[in-house]
């Protein structure tokens, strides 16, 4: 691996520090900083207005590098799933979900996860590492350079981003806020506070600490209505439960400017969590918190012991919530064939690519180390 300062890790504060430190004028670090993320630059070269001398300099010291694809998937409807790798081999995941000119970028903030959900795919893959700011940055960084950029198109293709992908965000505390200094800033992508959202399954410490550092639109994976069965659905219920999380929400809330009402994230499991009664009393529990409640039907994965409530019963459960006043939103099924849990495309990419090298080992052809 390079031992070369990767420049898509560092914020714009860092990078002046950094500009400082190599004798170089502080005033330069915004203008490559603008490059990087509004040009999607990946060649020095391509800085037109940047001195021959510190272009030099840079191609000695840094380098720009995002993951690599190593799959693409796109669907009828024009959502994009791509499979990635890092430079030591790790596969994730980012998904974009076109809208007319704009679309969201859903990106990954860990290889893998700890959390343990039950009903998640990802999570059956375990945990591998915490990404780095710029592997984070790097999705954003990737998918503007296939979908167009800012400054080079005119269009903002990823006018929203989600920490929604691979990973518990809260987790990988410092490089996820660093990314979202990044995505928020003017010299980087420029998006406004409401149109990048942190989701979590309930990192307390974290989210506590959240808003001094990165003040973002917030999403809750909740899935159940009381700690019993949250219990089961999301393990890390068993260390902050609802009783302790919900005050947690609140708080972030009142001292947010970007999440005056926190995204509820229910996954809609058949025979679960998806009764009349289980609906009454997420009503209940939630009657307080300002808040809308975002149904998602279930995408089932293999050897999953779930299956997707029906149709009948998602429209149910949101009637008995509206008529109690919440704002719900049934997710759109997006890009469904190509698409299945998330992480799924990933765990395909990988059993293919060992099973490629182990063919190639066999027949003697090279010598291959196995993604693992």
């Amino acid at each position: 691996m390079s031992d070369k300062l990767n420049l898509l890790d560092l914020t714009r504060e860092e990078m002046v520090e950094f500009f400082k430190e190599i004798n170089e004028k502080p005033f330069r670090a915004p203008q490559v900083f603008k490059w990087l993320h509004q040009f999607v630059a990946d060649d020095f070269e391509q800085m037109s207005n940047i001195s021959k001398d510190l272009k030099a300099k840079l191609k000695e010291i840094c380098v720009i590098e995002g993951p690599e694809i190593i799959e693409e998937q796109e669907s009828k409807d024009g959502t994009v799933k791509w499979a990635l790798r890092t430079k030591d081999g790790q596969a994730i995941e980012t998904v974009f979900i076109p809208d007319g000119e704009r679309g969201t970028l859903c990106i990954s903030s860990q290889v893998g996860c700890a959390l343990d959900c039950s009903f998640c795919s990802t999570a059956q893959q375990g945990f591998n590492r915490n990404l780095t700011t710029a592997e984070i940055v790097g999705q954003v960084w990737l998918a503007a350079r296939r979908l167009g950029a800012l400054r080079t198109t005119g269009k903002r293709r990823v006018s929203n981003v989600v920490f929604m992908g691979m990973g518990e965000p809260l987790q990988n505390y410092t490089p996820v806020v660093n990314a979202c200094d990044i995505l928020l800033d003017d010299f980087g992508y420029g998006l406004s506070k409401r149109r990048v959202t942190i989701s979590t399954s309930g990192v307390v410490p974290g989210l506590n600490k959240l808003i001094q550092n990165a003040d973002v639109a917030l999403a809750l994976s909740l899935h159940a209505p009381n700690n019993e069965l949250r219990d089961q659905l999301v393990p890390i219920n068993k260390k902050y439960p609802i009783e302790v999380l919900l005050p947690s929400v609140q708080q972030y809330l009142n001292d947010s400017n970007a999440s005056k009402k926190v995204t509820i994230e229910y996954v809609m499991l058949k025979g679960t969590n998806d009764t009349a009664a289980n609906a009454r009393e997420l009503a209940e529990l939630l009657k307080d918190l300002p808040c809308k409640i975002n149904l998602i039907p279930f995408n089932p994965f293999p050897k999953t012991r779930y299956e997707t409530s029906t149709q009948k019963d998602i429209d149910r459960f949101g009637e008995i919530l509206i008529k109690k006043g919440f704002i719900v939103v049934t997710r759109r099924t997006r890009g469904d064939d190509i698409d299945a849990a998330c992480g799924q495309l990933v765990g395909e990419v990988l059993d293919r690519t060992r099973r490629q090298e182990r063919l190639k080992r066999k027949a003697g052809d090279i010598e291959v180390r196995t993604v693992s």
